[in-house]
């Protein structure tokens, strides 16, 4: 049970090539550690916006003017550690670290740093760094550091903790479609269970690990690293953390591409759970009708609505009689964990034929694929340990956006959901619920960002997009006062370095040279 904000597909597809080539899950080089404790209270983002324009205060005068101590940390990177106050609201008071990972430019013609988010929240974007030569292309790896960062609250970064490895398997396993009041009931519980966790282990932490701290942090990383402007690549959760850093820091930009683009004005539920169930099921669709083409394919038939009855049937038969695990790590392959498995797949289309094989075994009644599958999604290793990704997304969103506090506000939204988006409605919109009980109130609004002033971001879009719905690129491009839209007739979350020579020549002038292309360019599909 999670909301799929998104990793980027980039680490989907390379974990999935693992699994088609050994028929086993790996996770990414996060290099997880436990250190530290973490904020208070931001300033309101108006405050923020306001000294963002100006020079930083003479409190915050130390952090600007720090200097990263690096050192060599495995192939050619260098690690380092950034200090940021606890609370921006009172900068002299107690300090974290925040962990970076640089990869120094291959080339003469160096231009600076490029910072990257895979987005989440909750992802290790040291981990996306380390795969800087799959992220990036030559070109841009030659002018340009590399420069990933845990924020705060993720991996390295002073991490919310919440729940032990065994308690996160019974969580994430919590039937997600309750279709009836004791499902309903079990379900809360496993919600509320999971913020009183939270509130145990990271209490200090959770008032502050929303993303305008995360995009302050940000700026101070950009003054560390000597850049007068950032340049910047999110994908994902990345693209709002992004448009935040934007309207904040709309004078210090260079290049911000924004891939996969969130809308930041609608609010969780029912808007944008409601929207990325819609995704998910036009991503299947447009899986069946690759699938159709393969003889592989175990789908009885080659029609659209059979083959979604078909998955129906074997996600409510999982809910009754769990598919059988063969990792002999015990746990039931539920309906929850049968649907986590399908939507890691749906995230790109190199994931695709993993996919089919999976869904074959599910069939005969074998669910360890999509098993392996979803321990990807939630970032759980063969071990049953966790990296803090579940819940570090569980706490950025619930501080970042209001949620309702009825229950009854959630039944109806999925009951709407579950209409429009059969396969995926009712699982998506549920996963928002512990934030109904999460410990500490809301910071962020849902409101259009538009970074009045900022030179021109570029906002990247798939147009059947799983997780970021293509309409939420088209509105955030709108809503940007520079915003330029980009987009790709594709499949898949996230488009640049993902099979398209046109994106990849788009961004990768606009980077460099700072050309964008022209608003509403359209690269075709790719066949």
């Amino acid at each position: 049970m999670m909301r799929f904000s998104g990793a980027s597909r980039t680490a989907t597809a390379l974990l999935a090539a693992t699994l088609i080539a050994s028929a086993c899950s790996a996770t990414g080089d996060a290099d997880h550690s436990t250190d530290g404790s973490r904020p208070a209270d931001p300033p309101a983002a108006t405050q923020a916006g306001e000294a963002a324009t100006k020079a930083p205060s003479a409190a915050l005068a130390p952090f600007y003017t720090q200097k990263i101590q690096w050192t060599p940390c495995k192939d050619n990177f260098q690690c380092g550690r950034l200090a940021v106050p606890l609370d921006y609201a009172n900068p002299g008071g107690e300090r974290i670290q925040i962990s970076v990972v640089r990869l120094p430019a291959t080339g003469a013609q160096r231009v600076g740093s490029i910072l990257l988010n895979p987005g989440g929240p909750g992802g290790s974007g040291i981990a996306y760094a380390r795969a800087a030569k799959t992220v990036l292309s030559p070109a841009v790896l030659s002018r340009f550091d590399t420069v990933g960062f845990d924020p705060r609250g993720v991996g390295q970064s002073s991490p919310v903790r919440c729940l032990s490895g065994p308690e996160l398997d019974k969580f994430i396993g919590l039937d997600g479609t309750p279709d009836s009041s004791a499902e309903v009931a079990a379900l809360a519980k496993g919600a509320k269970d999971f913020a009183e966790g939270c509130e145990a282990r990271s209490a200090k932490l959770l008032p502050h690990v929303g993303t305008a701290d995360a995009a302050r942090d940000m700026d101070v990383l950009r003054a560390a690293l000597g850049d007068q402007g950032l340049t910047y690549l999110g994908k994902s959760y990345g693209t709002y953390l992004g448009a935040v850093y934007a309207d904040l820091f709309p004078k210090k930009i260079r290049a911000m591409v924004l891939d996969g683009a969130i809308d930041p004005s609608l609010p969780p539920v029912p808007s944008v759970n409601a929207a990325q169930a819609r995704g998910f099921e036009v991503a299947f669709r447009s899986f069946l009708a690759d699938c159709f083409k393969e003889s592989s394919c175990p789908f009885a038939g080659r029609n659209t609505d059979m083959a979604q009855s078909q998955l129906a049937n074997l996600l409510k038969a999982a809910d009754q009689h769990p598919l059988r695990n063969n990792t002999g790590d015990g746990r039931k392959i539920d309906e929850s964990w049968t649907t986590l498995g399908i939507v890691t797949a749906l995230y790109d289309k190199r994931s695709w034929p993993v996919l089919r094989a999976a869904l074959g075994q599910a069939f005969r009644g074998d669910g360890t694929t999509l098993l392996k599958l979803a321990d990807i999604l939630v970032d759980r290793d063969q071990n049953g340990t966790y990296s803090n990704q579940t819940e570090a997304n569980m706490a950025v969103n619930c501080v970042d956006h209001p949620y309702p506090h009825k229950i009854s506000a959630y039944e109806e939204a999925a009951r709407a959901a579950q209409k429009e988006s059969p396969l995926f409605g009712s699982y998506v919109m549920w996963g928002s619920l512990p934030c109904e009980y999460w410990p500490v109130k809301p910071t962020g609004t849902d409101k259009p960002l538009k970074a009045a002033g900022a030179p021109p971001i570029l906002v990247v879009g798939t147009q059947r997009d799983p997780a970021t719905p293509y309409e939420w690129a088209k509105a955030l491009a709108t809503q940007l006062s520079s915003g330029v839209l980009l987009s790709y007739d594709g499949d898949g979350h996230t488009a640049y370095r993902t099979g398209s020579t046109c994106i990849d020549q788009a961004v990768d002038r606009y980077v460099i040279s700072l050309t964008a292309p022209s608003n509403g360019t359209l690269c075709p599909k790719v066949t």
